[in-house]
């Protein structure tokens, strides 16, 4: 098994949380709950000043929110995503809006 060291840029202050939903045994799931096993901890280390939640429900298809200033919010389907392709959304909506 190859462990690669992940570092998240410093997310733009108009980014004002991170929400991810997804289904605790789904298999379209799956790499959000390797995402959140494996990434979470060095996302939250490089941001520890932004709110990221993460929602389980059963049978809830995986998804990505941002929420920006004023409310204004951006989200991304993640089903059958990778950890590595969450994260590249996460850069992208990281960037603000």
């Amino acid at each position: 098994m190859r462990l690669s060291l992940v570092r998240f840029a410093r997310l733009n202050p108009s980014v004002k949380e991170l929400r991810l939903h997804l289904c605790q045994t789904g298999e379209e799931s799956k790499g959000v709950r390797e995402f959140v096993n494996t990434r979470y901890v060095q996302l939250k280390r490089d941001n520890p000043s932004l709110p990221i939640l993460v929602r389980e429900c059963s049978g809830v298809q995986p998804r990505l929110w941002a929420r920006y200033e004023l409310g204004k919010e951006k989200s991304v389907t993640l089903t059958n995503a990778t950890a590595e392709d969450i994260s590249k959304h996460i850069e992208t909506l990281g960037k603000g809006n």
